[in-house]
């Protein structure tokens, strides 16, 4: 029998173990990955204590309900723990957290069965957790990559987050959260960040997000948050915004999007500094007033102005906000007019004598070159 804070080592080898569950601080290490086997009859292993490290294991066969959230890991209550170094595959949740705090989930390889959303469930689950860092995983195949609900003051970085059938990352109601440098590509509807302020979103790449529903980046009811240096590349959105207050968007790279920023009710006083537009199909579209929001120094592809003055700053506005995405925002079936000549005439048109589109949302002062960014 196992006593507080012994260290176990597994060796090599298959074993058949569902619900089983920890009671006491313990150190558990696989040696040459030892394969933990859920044979789908319910969860894997439930740790209900502190002090707790799992490395080096690859579990597989969790079951599967419509009533329980089944996990191959599931820490209960759980202060100061360690999820490092292991691999997943058949799984419905990989790895959940449940009012756990100040621990870390890093090195981790999860790989879900998810085909349809009401029968899956996410790679990496918290619930009710504060101070812990996910850090270098990859998740794949599941309904969302990485959940968040009511998390704070959390450090999300270095992770790669794609083909899940959902998002790749989805949190609500979590404040004072840092994510810093991952990947999130081909999901099903990109990433989602709801109902939270605080947040910092630094460095990450958004990118092959495609579908009706589908966005680099969905914003909704954010506050007080910074969105720094990233990379917005071949998604449906860029980034998508509704109610977003109070939100700085500086040095991103917005490229080759269908549109780069869409803007919803309810967006105030958020600045867009610095950024790159390129060739995004519709680099703004905005469907309500412009209100306090800035759009200062930014570069646009579609600028066709000039520099007299060799200051590196177009001399003549830009007005991002072209009448074809007014139209296509209020009819998306006329999208299939684009890049006709009718299309390049209305558009002219509205340029010259704005009567659609916002007449101050305007850069008065575009990049003539791309920002440099440092990575």
């Amino acid at each position: 029998m196992a006593q507080p804070n012994d260290t176990i080592l597994v060796e090599k080898g298959t074993y058949k173990v569902h619900d089983l569950t920890i009671d006491k601080p313990l150190v558990i290490l696989g040696k040459n990955r030892p394969i933990i086997d859920g044979e789908r009859k319910g969860e894997i292993l439930v740790a209900k204590t502190s002090d707790i490290v799992i490395k080096g294991f690859h579990f597989k066969g969790v079951g599967e309900s419509f009533t329980k959230d089944y996990a191959a890991i599931r820490l209960v209550k759980s202060n100061n723990f360690i999820i490092e170094d292991n691999t997943f595959e058949d799984i419905y949740y990989g790895i959940f957290l449940e009012k756990s705090n100040d621990g870390i989930v890093k090195q981790n390889q999860v790989v879900g069965r998810a085909k349809e959303e009401y029968n899956s469930g996410n790679a990496i689950h918290l619930w009710y957790c504060n101070r812990v860092t996910i850090e270098n995983n990859d998740v794949s195949k599941s309904r969302d990559g990485i959940y968040f609900e009511f998390v704070s003051e959390s450090t999300i970085k270095g992770n790669k987050s794609y083909n899940n059938l959902r998002y790749g990352l989805h949190f609500m109601f979590s404040n004072n959260n840092i994510y810093y440098k991952n990947e999130f590509c081909a999901n099903g509807a990109g990433v989602a960040v709801m109902f939270s302020k605080f947040i910092e979103m630094k460095e990450n790449i958004f990118q092959k997000n495609w579908g009706k529903s589908s966005y680099g980046l969905l914003l909704k009811e954010i506050y007080d948050s910074k969105i720094i240096g990233n990379t917005f590349h071949q998604n449906t959105v860029g980034i998508n915004g509704e109610g977003c207050t109070r939100i700085d968007y500086e040095e991103n790279t917005f490229s080759e999007n269908g549109w780069g920023i869409r803007i919803r009710g309810a967006c105030y006083t958020n600045n867009f500094f610095h950024n790159n537009f390129e060739n995004n199909t519709f680099d703004v579209s905005y469907s309500n007033k412009v209100h306090d929001n800035k759009f200062e120094n930014n570069y646009w592809s579609d600028y066709t102005g000039y520099d007299l003055d060799k200051n590196g700053i177009g001399d003549v506005p830009f007005r991002p906000v072209k009448l074809f995405s007014y139209i296509a925002n209020k009819t998306p079936e006329s999208v299939v007019l684009l890049r006709s000549l009718f299309i390049d005439i209305i558009n002219f048109s509205e340029k010259v004598a704005p009567s659609f589109t916002p007449e101050n949302l305007i850069d008065p002062s575009p990049l003539m070159r791309p920002y440099p960014i440092k990575k």
